[in-house]
């Protein structure tokens, strides 16, 4: 892999963010005074126990609701804070699901090629061009009219990245996009990824519960809390990019492991004490 010099966008700056939802009356502190740097053109991966609200965090970034107080800015652009509570949604932010969203009755160009087209960016003839670029470049030539039906659930995953990239973000959202893959799957998918990270140099910023992949593909790792979420660690992987599989077998890869596993082991066990004590107290109430 090759690694191809462009210039980053997509410094993300988070400070002292609050997010409080109140379902049936109880509130529920999922975000609590979150700060967090990430620089442009950096990987960095989320980590934390289920429910612990780091899809809330990133529902922010993406503008999909609003904080309750605390910043949220973009390459020092304000998304959201006093006097603009829910950031705007827009193409410089793109979510790539844990589900999927492509449409099943679309070929894979035109799904890949109709975020531009609906929004007026460029004309069919030129989205289309553009889109079997980037699929050629992913890796994905051959598939273009096929539909995401008739292709594996990895080439989908691999084809809803490229659609997002087609919108020119400057960062890209992933919550949990690999966790329904096994785990040969996977190591493709992270290979896939880190190739197209390298000709983008787009910031990524990536949910995740699995260790060892947060650890192959950051430049940074980020242990959240178990609710309300906030950083607890954050580590700096001292393993250079670009990678290939072939440093998971390395010891420096299994320190990193070892490192980080203890934290994210005590987050887990604190998650589930708080699961059960809720469910005493909903059990109580009924």
């Amino acid at each position: 892999m090759t690694a191809t010099r462009m210039q980053p966008r997509g410094a993300l700056r988070i400070r002292d963010a609050v997010k409080v939802y109140d379902p049936g009356g109880s509130r529920v502190v999922a975000v609590d005074g979150c700060s967090l740097d990430i620089a442009a053109g950096e990987i960095c991966m989320i980590v934390g126990p289920s429910g612990c609200g780091k899809t809330t965090l990133l529902n922010a970034i993406a503008g999909f609701h609003a904080l309750d107080s605390g910043t949220i800015h973009l390459d020092d652009q304000l998304l959201c804070g006093p006097g603009q509570p829910q950031a705007k949604a827009g193409p410089d932010r793109i979510v790539v699901f844990q589900n999927g969203a492509l449409f099943p009755w679309k070929t894979n160009l035109e799904n890949v090629a109709f975020g531009p087209i609906v929004r007026g960016r460029m004309r069919r003839a030129e989205a289309r061009e553009k889109a079997r670029e980037l699929m050629a470049e992913a890796g994905l030539g051959g598939c273009e009219h096929n539909y995401p039906g008739e292709i594996s659930s990895g080439v989908r995953r691999r084809v809803e990245i490229v659609r997002a990239l087609m919108n020119d973000p400057t960062v890209l959202l992933l919550d949990e996009p690999y966790r329904a893959l096994d785990s040969l799957t996977k190591s493709v998918m992270h290979e896939a990824l880190l190739d197209i990270y390298y000709r983008k140099r787009v910031t990524i910023f990536f949910i995740t519960h699995d260790l060892e992949e947060a650890i192959f593909l950051g430049h940074k790792v980020v242990i959240m809390t178990s609710r309300p979420c906030r950083p607890k660690q954050v580590f700096t992987v001292e393993i250079p990019h670009p990678r290939d599989y072939s440093v998971v077998t390395s010891r420096r890869f299994r320190d990193w492991v070892r490192q980080t596993s203890e934290a994210v082991h005590e987050e887990a066990l604190k998650a589930f004490e708080l699961g059960e004590k809720e469910a005493a107290q909903r059990e109580g109430a009924a």
